[in-house]
């Protein structure tokens, strides 16, 4: 039976240029080029450099009073592509006098990029070729293959149409794995570490026995039982220091080490702060506040049209895509400068709340500080905060730092004063990094001495700072 009902429904929803907004605040200042860049290739009532307003007694060849013949105008003119754009005239949107304080990226090339260029290395026919392509491509950062052969071999049939055996599959992977850097395509932390032991020359005992370990002895070796191994392998204390050594000596990571090295990872601040005087002065880099206007061209075009006293349809539909373009234009202008006063009282209110570390570069004077903290301060919506933060940094006196960094959350000590997280995780770290390493200090231990320091801490919370801190437990801080 069909029934009809009413319904009235309350609801809140962002607008688009809202939705826009949040997308520019949340923007680096080198995506924020790119996005300008892209805006004004789009748009071509935008351009880039400084408003200039017309003095009414100038002389002018442009008459206000003068009638444009529309009849002769052809839209199409200013939207070719044969003309170079303003912008392009342009190397940046500041001035050659302005200090550039950032550095030039350095080019390279990728991880997968550098393994590609040793393919001809290998000697495989042209079908192994493609499966050894593939299986570089299903190589991670770290320099891992993670997938399971059978997988493998159902992605080569599905996305490829390549069907392999698994010992043919078997056999390309080894070849993958005598490529550059040692231990690239391994399955597991154990083949990477006997990929790299046997690439070495086996000139030395230790050399044999740390091969040796990393085969049959693994499990062993990874919980640290040095007894145990001594007795297995047959082999002193101090032979066994030298095969640790050798071990700890290789790369657990083949490919994190190549793409920290062959990639960008430049970062241009958001912020530039100085300190004269005792005083703090917070900046908006100013390739974060590009100059830019509305393009006079469209202006005139667009007056022209209006004041045509017959119009025809085309042209009609010329002064609904100009009226378009220049409304688009002027809401773009009016949210980068919204974007500008955004962060500008953001960064204002952090330093102010930690304006004791500023002064002074000690972490330890850092406040407890959360987003709604900053959000309070500002009125402005944690998200938006959360935005900034998370995304922004900032060029200091003690380095370019993300503002993430500053948020923390707060414990009390036996004073009663709230202390940052980040100070008890630099506690916790110093007294680990003193401890012997022979006998290793327990999460319980630890609890017990940061309440000796007045340091109010739970067992809990010593684990879990020091899993943040990416610190192992007691048993596998242990060494010889």
């Amino acid at each position: 039976m069909l029934k009809q009902q009413l319904q009235i429904k309350l609801s809140q929803k962002l607008s688009p240029q809202q939705i826009k907004l949040m997308k520019l605040i949340q923007l680096s200042t080198l995506d924020l080029e790119q996005k300008i860049e892209s805006e004004i290739g789009e748009n071509p009532a935008l351009e880039s450099g400084i408003e200039i307003v017309k003095n009414e007694n100038s002389e002018n060849d442009y008459d206000e009073n003068t009638k444009i013949e529309t009849d002769e105008i052809d839209i199409d003119q200013y939207l070719s592509d044969d003309e170079v754009p303003a912008y392009r005239l342009y190397t940046n949107n500041f001035s050659s006098d302005d200090e550039d304080r950032t550095v030039p990226l350095s080019g390279g090339i990728s991880f997968h990029q550098y393994l590609h260029q040793q393919m001809g290395n290998l000697i495989l026919n042209d079908d192994e070729m493609q499966i050894a392509e593939f299986i570089i491509g299903s190589i991670d950062d770290s320099g891992y293959l993670r997938r399971t052969e059978d997988q493998l071999i159902d992605d080569l049939a599905f996305t490829q149409n390549i069907f392999v055996e698994k010992k043919q599959l078997e056999k390309i992977i080894r070849s993958v794995q005598s490529l550059d850097p040692p231990g690239v395509g391994a399955r597991d932390l154990r083949e990477c570490l006997q990929l790299q032991l046997e690439k070495k020359k086996k000139d030395r005992p230790e050399l044999i026995h740390a091969l040796k370990i990393i085969k049959d002895e693994f499990e062993h070796f990874s919980h640290k039982h040095y007894s145990k191994l001594q007795d297995r392998i047959g082999i002193t204390e101090e032979e066994l220091k030298k095969v640790l050594d050798i071990i700890s000596r290789l790369n657990p990571k083949p490919g994190g080490a190549l793409s920290s090295t062959i990639q960008n990872t430049h970062v241009v601040p958001d912020f530039i702060m100085t300190l004269e005087d005792g005083e703090i002065d917070v900046q908006l880099n100013r390739r974060n506040a590009p100059q830019l206007k509305i393009s006079n061209a469209y202006k005139e075009m667009l007056m022209g049209y209006q004041e045509s006293q017959k119009k025809s349809k085309t042209q009609q539909e010329a002064v609904q895509f100009i009226k378009q373009k220049l409304d688009s234009a002027k809401w773009f202008i009016e949210a980068i400068q919204q974007r500008h006063m955004t962060l500008t009282l953001t960064i204002n209110a952090i330093v102010e709340h930690q304006k004791e570390y500023f002064l002074t570069g000690d972490e330890r004077k850092l406040k407890p500080m959360i987003l709604k903290d900053i959000a309070d301060k500002v009125q402005m919506d944690i998200s938006t905060i959360s935005r900034v933060a998370n995304s922004k940094y900032i060029d200091s006196p003690y380095g370019v730092k993300l503002l993430k960094t500053f948020f923390s959350e707060g414990l009390k000590n036996e004073e009663g004063e709230d202390v940052s997280s980040i100070e008890i995780k630099n506690f916790l770290s110093q007294l680990i990094a003193e401890e012997n390493k022979q006998k290793p200090l327990t999460d319980d231990f630890l609890s017990k001495l940061m309440k000796e320091k007045g340091y109010i801490v739970a067992r809990r919370t010593i684990a879990k700072y020091r899993e943040q801190l990416d610190i192992p437990v007691a048993r596998l801080r242990k060494e010889l």
